[in-house]
């Protein structure tokens, strides 16, 4: 049964005293409704103690603690102060309304703690009635606290770092491809309604952009004359003579007239067109930069559009550095995963990464190898973007040229690289290289000119000696091949074979020459001599007289 309640609201911890509680009837409705009662719910607890937070940044600090499950030193303090000692006639059992919370009080006080319906009851119904239970508090105090707490609670939540912030390339992403979709739309809404004016026009100029600005400058096309050549000229790219088949097709056009509203309302829209179309290109280099800010590896690796959808998709750079090879794989093509699964047929070779320029220069054969290869250089990308305090490009440039060897690989034979190589070149170039050691600076003696030596070096220990022939066998140059062996025929293996025989048995013939003989003295046994049990013969002569008079007597 539970002894005492814990309290945690915004102005401080509260420790409640449990006088009475219902345990059978505890869901009845009766029971329920004298939780909502203060005059009878007063009566089922008493406050212990009440131990306010200091200030704002306080109570922050102790509700970011709780909601962790981390029992700080305040409430270690409070609950060692107020709780009495636990024993078998008074046992003593906290409820708490957080699981963690009262696993990590257990851990560091050895209290029971409860958390059970019982508890939460009990603890609903000190929320519902905080400010009348809690000494020295007034009416409104308990809410603006919470007002405040929340508040400062959620904007530590959502604080991110401005120079590295992936939920900006996420939003860009989403507007990106919604902005690709919108223009394509327009565009086609403005042929089709210019095109009953002038049909030509949709030939002589096949760019959705030109048509529009081309659309939105000839108006109506019988006001077309060569005074607006150079402006056609200019819109499509510098080619006076497109410029010039479209004055030659207006003034043929087969197309009706139109009224004045009419192209007043194409002009309006062609304007929108162009607008959404300048405001995409904005938007693709702010995108270009941000990647290049927050993953500059992923970027140079498989360019801004695929790594920011890859980041879209995972959620966050943090949850896509933490998948797997595999599932970077496919991210994008869950439904063709799961379909496949579910039928038992083949699963999908790539998801978002089929939009990578490598996976289309791959031939048909080798588009699986080389998407998994692709989809583990951009989870090896992905976490030095995430874990590096310094991200560079440096990373994705030589994850970039390995992905390149491969496609020759795959085409020629040719080996790659390895990518500790390639690894180490990069930490080398940007001056991290942790592996190398700086040499030792020499101690200078008196006399100019001669260093001094120390003793260690001048009698190196074992240790020592080892660790240097190990360096000099790591020193010696890879282009030094040993010495090729010559290969032997049978009859020479043969020969070898006896040769050693003779070998042998001279040898042993040898040791046994030179073996001195040396005289074996032989110790002969010592004669065992019976000795009679009866030493003196007159002891004898005595029992055979007494043995005669014994027979005499019977």
């Amino acid at each position: 049964m539970v002894t005492h309640v814990l309290f945690e609201s915004a102005s401080g911890y509260g420790l409640f005293t449990v006088k009475q509680q219902e345990v059978i009837g505890a869901k009845t409705k009766e029971v329920q409704d004298s939780i909502q009662d203060l005059h009878k719910f007063g009566k089922m607890v008493e406050l212990k103690s009440f131990m306010p937070f200091k200030s704002a940044a306080h109570a922050l600090e102790n509700i970011n603690d709780v909601s962790e499950g981390i029992c700080n030193e305040y409430l270690k303090n409070m609950l060692e102060l107020n709780l009495p000692k636990h024993s078998k006639k008074s046992p003593v059992v906290l409820g708490v309304s957080e699981k963690n919370l009262a696993g990590s009080i257990v851990a560091a006080l050895s209290i029971e703690c409860d958390t059970s319906e019982k508890s939460l009851e009990l603890i609903r119904g000190v929320r519902l009635h905080a400010e009348k239970l809690l000494k020295g508090l007034e009416t409104g105090d308990v809410s603006k606290a919470q007002l405040g707490l929340g508040h400062s609670y959620s904007r530590a939540k959502v604080k991110f770092n401005v120079n590295r912030s992936d939920n900006m390339i996420i939003q860009a992403i989403a507007l990106l491809d919604q902005l690709d979709k919108d223009v394509n739309t327009n565009a086609m809404r403005t042929r089709e309604w210019y095109g009953w004016h002038f049909p030509e026009l949709a030939k002589l100029v096949p760019d959705s952009l030109q048509y529009a600005k081309c659309a939105r400058l000839i108006g109506s096309k019988e006001n077309l004359t060569e005074n607006h050549v150079p402006e056609l000229a200019a819109i499509l790219d510098d080619d006076e003579t497109r410029a010039k088949n479209v004055l030659d097709a207006a003034r043929t056009s087969m197309g009706q007239d139109i009224a004045e509203i009419d192209l007043i309302n194409i002009s309006n829209f062609t304007d929108r067109v162009v607008e959404l179309a300048e405001y995409r290109k904005s938007l693709t280099g702010y995108l270009t930069e941000k990647m290049n800010l927050v993953a500059p590896s992923l970027t140079s690796l498989i360019g801004e559009r695929v790594g920011a959808r890859l980041i879209s998709h995972a959620g966050s750079l943090t949850n896509l550095s933490k998948y797997p090879a595999s599932t970077v794989q496919i991210l994008g093509a869950e439904k063709a995963l799961f379909r496949a699964l579910k039928t038992k047929g083949n699963t999908p070779k790539y998801g978002l990464i089929y939009h990578s320029t490598f996976i289309g220069r791959a031939g048909t054969k080798n588009k699986g190898r080389i998407s998994r290869y692709l989809a583990n250089k951009c989870s090896i990308a992905s976490r030095i973007d995430c874990f590096s305090d310094v991200p560079t490009a440096k990373f994705g440039d030589a994850l970039r040229a390995q992905v390149e060897e491969r496609l020759k690989f795959f085409e020629t034979g040719e080996a790659p690289t390895k990518n500790s190589e390639a690894m180490r070149k990069v930490l080398e170039s940007i001056g991290m290289d942790e592996d190398d050691e700086d040499d030792e600076d020499e101690e200078m003696s008196p006399v100019e000119g001669v260093s001094a030596v120390p003793d260690v070096m001048v009698n190196p220990p074992k240790k020592e000696k080892k660790k240097r022939k190990a360096e000099e066998v790591i020193e010696l140059d890879e282009s030094e091949e040993p010495p090729a062996k010559v290969k032997k025929s049978k009859e020479e293996k043969k020969k070898d074979k006896e040769e050693r025989k003779k070998d042998k048995k001279e040898k042993k013939r040898k040791e046994v020459e030179e073996v001195e003989e040396v005289p074996v003295e032989i110790e002969e046994p010592p004669v065992k001599v019976k000795k009679s049990k009866d030493k003196d013969p007159e002891a004898k002569l005595k029992k055979k007289k007494s043995k005669s008079k014994l027979v005499e007597a019977e």
